[in-house]
């Protein structure tokens, strides 16, 4: 394609916020997915749109690589930047590599997942509570905000833990992640600054990065910056205060009212993620409890307390917050599957007994993987998980992507900290889960034994 040909067909793809490399390649992907360019068709070379764009050449090179990465071009010295064959019209509006979602898709055989962390066996007071509710008869089943039964025994949830709660402030979602989803869509436009922890849950940051926002982070252990960066005013914030993924820390109930506060002040909205809050001791307050419901979003699931097949999870927000996000959700399913909404209300009124059970189990199995890596890899520097269902792991030595793909050869499967840290600080990290049996995490740290032995990354020099 000419370049003067692509620029008018562009149109006013620099009004809008955020780097003009981005918002360049917001406006290519948009072509791209609509069909305006299609497989196979070439793209202008660097200098040559650049010049045509009037901008820099590295703004075009900046988008080309973007688009690159996400597997919409293709650019190969010799024959220029094209279209990819996979970016069909209607197609994906982004393809992950993220091992976490690659193990599910393709589990790998005979291997030890350690990556997903979410219970892999349905409790039978899951099963129970399907039965229950099978022979409910109950209209049309259309419900795009949720069951009503659902978000009432949800809201009554928060107001036993002294946050008031109506049912109309509940937006039921197919598991935390479209949640995340749909606040995203409904917040972002591409080139917005959303300010993340580091490390923090990865699915979180493939979210923002399909919205093309432009992330931002903060150490997790900061909480002074985090507040700092708030000042910033970027458009959405997102923090794991309560069993942070992956380290499982707990921000403090002072710290957690100087954050609400701060976001409060610089109208910012924050996405308080409670998906993993019911997996440890106490019960501090969501981030709501100490500011606005506009702007405070609370983000749940039941999927890591009860079992990873009961995709439920919500959004506790403001009234007219949770109606707009009904109407997105609403073009995308038209309301999420009943009886499991129905049995997830039974569930709700009787979680309590459930957790803590649940705790206790995961802390056998916390406590038996921490004393298998103190045993056979006393060189790995970790500490013990406070809640949540993960440990942070840190090598002495070589990356996270190299030892991960040796460990799958030796069946075992780890999360490299690359995939949880947008600022490349935790490349040396693992994250690694305690959910299966003790009698497998036993036989993981075995295998992780195994190659470690064979992982021929020589120590650093001295200098």
């Amino acid at each position: 394609m000419r370049p003067l040909d692509l620029v008018a067909r562009l149109g006013r793809w620099s009004a809008g916020r955020g780097p003009l490399y981005v918002l360049l390649a917001a406006r290519l992907r948009r072509m791209i997915d609509d069909g305006e360019l299609r497989p196979g068709d070439a793209l202008p070379p660097d200098r040559t749109l650049a010049a045509a764009l009037a901008v820099g050449r590295t703004t075009v090179v900046a988008a080309y690589d973007l688009l690159s990465q996400e597997g919409r071009i293709v650019r190969k010295q010799g024959s220029g930047t094209r279209v990819a064959p996979a970016a069909v019209p209607g197609g994906a509006s982004m393809e992950t590599s993220n091992p976490l979602f690659l193990h599910l898709l393709e589990p790998p055989d005979d291997v030890v997942l350690l990556t997903c962390a979410s219970p892999n066996a349905m409790p039978k007071v899951v099963a129970d509570a399907y039965a229950k509710v099978l022979s409910v008869q109950d209209g049309m089943g259309y419900y795009p905000a949720g069951h009503p039964a659902l978000r009432r025994a949800l809201a009554e949830r928060y107001t036993r833990r002294g946050l008031p709660t109506s049912p109309e402030q509940i937006l039921v979602t197919a598991g935390a992640q479209q949640a995340l989803s749909l606040v995203a869509r409904m917040l972002l436009t591409p080139g917005d600054r959303v300010l993340v922890e580091a490390p923090t849950y990865p699915g979180a940051l493939e979210v923002f990065r399909e919205s093309a926002a432009v992330l931002r982070s903060v150490p997790h252990t900061d909480a002074d910056a985090f507040v700092r960066a708030l000042q910033e005013r970027p458009a959405l914030a997102y923090l794991i205060p309560t069993h942070h993924n992956p380290t499982g820390d707990v921000l403090p109930a002072l710290l957690r009212r100087r954050v609400a506060e701060a976001a409060v002040a610089a109208g910012v909205p924050v996405i308080d993620d409670e998906a993993l809050a019911d997996l440890g001791s106490g019960d501090l307050p969501p981030l709501a409890a100490f500011g606005r419901d506009d702007l405070l979003l609370t983000v749940g699931s039941l999927s890591k307390i009860l079992w990873g097949g009961l995709r439920i999870g919500w959004v506790r927000a403001a009234e007219a917050v949770v109606a707009r996000l009904a109407r997105f959700k609403a073009v995308q399913d038209l309301g999420g599957e009943v009886f499991s909404q129905l049995a997830a209300a039974e569930l709700v009124a009787g979680l309590e007994e459930h957790r803590e059970r649940r705790v206790a189990e995961l802390r056998e199995r916390h406590d038996t993987l921490c004393a298998e890596l103190t045993r056979l890899l006393p060189e790995w520097r970790f500490r013990p998980a406070t809640g949540g269902q993960t440990v942070w792991v840190e090598l002495p030595r070589g990356d996270g992507i190299s030892f991960a793909q040796l460990a799958l050869r030796h069946g075992v499967a780890v999360l490299p900290g690359g995939a949880l840290d947008v600022t490349g600080g935790s490349t040396r990290c693992l994250r690694i889960s305690f959910l299966a049996t003790p009698e497998e995490l036993t036989e993981a740290v075995r295998r992780l034994a195994a190659a470690w032995d064979a992982y021929g990354v020589p120590e650093p020099l001295a200098v």
